[in-house]
């Protein structure tokens, strides 16, 4: 099972990248130009959520299956000094479990609200920090902390 769960977390980051990359280009758009908020900027933020939350399920599975993360849960005075084995075990999904909080926040905000203007720029402001936060704890296969194949072959 983890070898299927692997390539299939490392595939659907990129549709939750895109899907977030375009729910947060339609977000500063309709707030910077004063639109309704539209069926499509819903459709998006409501996407970008569900895409969003079916990897971090993925991601939790993998959690639990992953042999750097047992190493790391059962090693742990040796495994918090090792880069990669705490990057996976604590470092990753910490900042991806922040990550899902802020959008799914910010997702909850945007449903109580009845002012479009001020649900494009919450959607912006979260989704945005949601982004970051992904892109910081991503291992990109160019990064020099942890580093990972950009796609994974299954």
């Amino acid at each position: 099972m983890y070898l299927t769960l692997l390539p299939l977390h490392s595939l659907l980051r990129w549709l939750v990248l895109i899907c977030l990359v375009a729910s947060i280009i339609c977000a500063y758009r309709g707030w910077l130009t004063k639109q309704r908020f539209s069926r499509f900027a819903n459709f998006l933020r409501i996407m970008t959520v569900n895409v969003l939350q079916i990897q971090f399920c993925i991601g939790l599975g993998l959690y639990f299956l992953s042999p750097l993360v047992s190493y790391f849960l059962n090693n742990f005075k040796t495994g918090i000094h090792m880069r990669e084995i705490r990057f996976f075990g604590m470092e990753h999904i910490t900042m991806m479990v922040i990550a899902v909080g802020v959008i799914s926040v910010g997702s909850g905000k945007i449903n109580k609200m009845t002012d479009d203007r001020l649900k494009y720029k919450t959607m912006a402001i979260w989704f945005t920090v949601a982004l970051l936060i992904i892109f910081s704890s991503i291992p990109w296969s160019f990064s020099p902390l942890t580093s990972r194949p950009n796609f994974r072959p299954f």
